[in-house]
């Protein structure tokens, strides 16, 4: 499984009024819900997503790497239930992956995790050296920035610009409708460009 949470490994989706029309995935689904086997097309096109929203939320390698596991399991489990109720399977799928990520919180308890900031960023071989360092520093300071606003605010940013979510999809995986997932993320943005202008980064 590849472990590289950056932006642009995610594609980013319509956030046109009324969102997508249809699910892309429902044809895969269905062959899902018919062989199990058929599953793997839906867990190789979601794999690293739910990996690099579990990785934002957590900041800790294996524990996003677990919680993509659970959540596939539990989406294999439960796939002959999904139903096509006006929402995507992606949605549904980054539900449960939400619901994982807050057990993982919990369970965490007093353990120590490594810093979010500290976390190096994977480079391609022959990168220029200066581009690597510029790249990393950004990085570091989105991260550091990112842990610094509210749980729930930071989640919307993940899910919209690394995860490629729309408005109505992240207001399923939230339990909000569209318009309050596009206020919260219209929050997040002014949460994270303050702390970064105060940070002067």
């Amino acid at each position: 499984m590849s472990t590289d949470p950056r932006p642009e490994h995610a594609a980013i989706a319509s956030d046109t009024p009324g969102g997508t029309p249809g699910d892309p995935d429902l044809v895969d689904v269905r062959a899902a819900q018919a062989d199990p086997a058929a599953f793997d097309r839906l867990y190789r096109r979601y794999v690293d997503r739910v990996y690099s929203y579990a990785f934002y939320q957590l900041s800790d390698h294996h524990e996003a790497e677990d919680v993509t596991e659970r959540t596939f399991l539990s989406a294999l489990a439960a796939i002959g239930r999904y139903e096509d109720e006006g929402s995507t399977f992606r949605a549904w799928l980054f539900r449960i992956a939400h619901n994982a990520i807050a057990n993982a919180h919990r369970s965490r308890a007093r353990r120590l995790t490594e810093p979010i900031e500290s976390i190096a960023e994977p480079t391609a071989p022959g990168a220029d050296p200066a581009a690597v360092v510029a790249r990393a520093d950004r990085t570091r300071a989105i991260r550091a920035a990112l842990a610094m606003i509210p749980a729930e605010r930071r989640q919307v940013i993940v899910l919209r610009f690394v995860d490629g979510l729309s408005s109505r999809e992240i207001g399923a995986v939230l339990g909000r409708s569209p318009g309050a997932a596009r206020v919260l993320l219209h929050r997040a943005l002014a949460d994270l460009a303050a702390v970064l202008d105060r940070a002067d980064l």
